[in-house]
């Protein structure tokens, strides 16, 4: 088959996969195809999608490849579908990271980690298929250890493990924000409304009246 024909097909095969399409599951579908056409194939497709205006775009995630709407139309989307924002707890996000990076892991662990009981945030991840059973420590007992999912992946949007920022980059990110955070209050502290209301005695002043007061007596 001739790029042209193989194009669409492969666009109609991730377009209708459940989930993100591996490349090894592609090319068994495509049996008789060169592996290497059909990778040269993909990547231009993904330039395709990637490079025009559309309202999707083809990310490798999760070991796959997948259609996706472009974040900035999520605000539309939202209001087709009447869903609102989906937020997890700082317990949740904080359980997940600890997973994340140490899996496989035992809640004795975790919560050795976390220093509180997590039998509660585990719940919740497993139910919503973020973490899973992961098998068995070997040790007396055999606790479960967990693990993430394909899930976790497809939701952080993250080709796999070693996509993980590691934790130096976390730091750094950390610092940005309380950088930006920091310009941005200095930036709103000495902007001329800011200083007026300081004068007045309705900014910062805990005495309740202010300098403003006494400067105008």
């Amino acid at each position: 088959m001739d790029k042209e024909g193989l194009k669409p097909l492969i666009e109609a095969l991730i377009f209708t996969s459940e989930g993100p399409l591996t490349f090894d599951r592609l090319a068994g579908v495509l049996e008789g195809e060169k592996r290497e056409e059909i990778r040269e194939v993909l990547k231009e497709l993904i330039e395709d999608y990637n490079g025009g205006k559309r309202g999707f775009y083809i990310e490798e995630v999760a070991g796959g490849y997948q259609l996706r709407t472009r974040p900035e139309l999520s605000p539309w989307l939202k209001r087709l579908f009447k869903i609102g924002m989906q937020k997890m707890s700082k317990a949740s996000l904080e359980t997940l990271a600890v997973i994340a990076y140490k899996q496989p892991v035992t809640r004795a662990e975790l919560e050795g980690i976390r220093g509180v009981d997590s039998a509660g945030v585990l719940s919740t991840l497993l139910e919503r298929r973020l973490v899973r059973i992961a098998g068995r420590k070997d040790e007396p007992g055999r606790p479960i250890v967990y693990g993430t999912t394909k899930e976790f992946l497809e939701t952080f949007n993250l080709k796999d493990l070693a996509s993980l920022p590691t934790l130096k980059e976390i730091e750094t990110l950390k610092e940005g924000m309380e950088e930006e955070y920091d310009a941005l209050k200095a930036s709103e502290d000495n902007s001329p409304g800011r200083v007026r209301l300081q004068k007045e005695g309705r900014g910062d002043d805990t005495g309740g009246e202010g300098s403003g007061q006494q400067e105008g007596s």
